[in-house]
């Protein structure tokens, strides 16, 4: 087993939601595939749509970011539109409210619940008395933590919806992990920021803290690796059971 540094010898640790925290991202990949395939074929769009264009095009950005860098992918522009358009307008932000509709309809109806590895980790923070923060692009991470029952589990949660009203860009660029580090009062040169997305790990690295942790849930070590992380898990109970550095 390898050796992981402590992340109790930091002043707080940053958690990107899904994937992270709670297995959202299946949700997530499942309701994007089901609407792009279908957007798809209804326009004649090429090449078909694939499980690599989540990660290459959609994991960990805000939501009508990720549909105009797919949409583009493929040589297709529609209007940007408005966050109030019906899910059935054509425009990027309509788009992205469709699927959505199919994101939410999954959650309510089969719940979801934290990773176990995860509320380990968070237990061992507690006890320390180590901060936890959520950096989502989610618009739905007050919802996901409220089903996972653990919203009281993190002082601070910037997510889709902050981002939003406060203008801040999607990951890979930092903001949103600076301030949700600024919201805890803590730098990041004494900060964790912990990500399974190969755009929230470029994220975390471009904002130089101290400690960026890939967890792999599919997007591969060594792609996370390359996008910044100092170290690559394949589930945070490895920083409880493994030695500490």
């Amino acid at each position: 087993m390898q050796e992981l540094p402590d992340l109790t010898a930091y002043d707080a640790v940053l958690f990107d939601l899904d994937g992270v925290v709670t297995p959202t991202a299946e949700v997530h990949m499942h309701a994007w595939q089901v609407m792009f395939e279908q957007l798809f074929a209804d326009w004649g769009i090429t090449p078909a749509y694939t499980p690599d264009d989540y990660f290459d095009h959609l994991d960990g950005k805000k939501r009508y970011d990720g549909v105009a860098a797919l949409l583009r992918s493929r040589d297709v522009e529609v209007p940007w539109g408005d966050p109030s358009d019906d899910p059935a307008a054509d425009t990027v932000c309509g788009i992205g409210n469709r699927k959505n509709a199919v994101f939410s309809r999954v959650l309510n109806e089969d719940g979801i619940a934290a990773y176990p590895g995860t509320l380990r980790l968070l237990d061992v923070l507690d006890a320390a008395g180590i901060p936890a923060a959520i950096v989502s692009s989610s618009k739905n991470a007050g919802d996901v933590l409220a089903a996972a029952g653990v919203t009281d589990r993190f002082a601070v949660i910037v997510d889709g919806v902050v981002a939003e009203r406060e203008h801040l860009p999607s990951k890979p660029a930092p903001d949103v992990f600076l301030v949700a580090a600024q919201r805890l009062g803590v730098t990041p040169a004494r900060t964790v920021a912990i990500e399974d997305a190969i755009s929230g790990v470029e994220s975390a690295a471009a904002g130089a803290f101290a400690l960026v942790v890939g967890v792999d849930r599919g997007a591969g070590a060594d792609a996370l690796t390359a996008a910044g992380a100092h170290v690559v898990v394949s589930d945070l109970a490895e920083f409880v059971d493994a030695p500490s550095v």
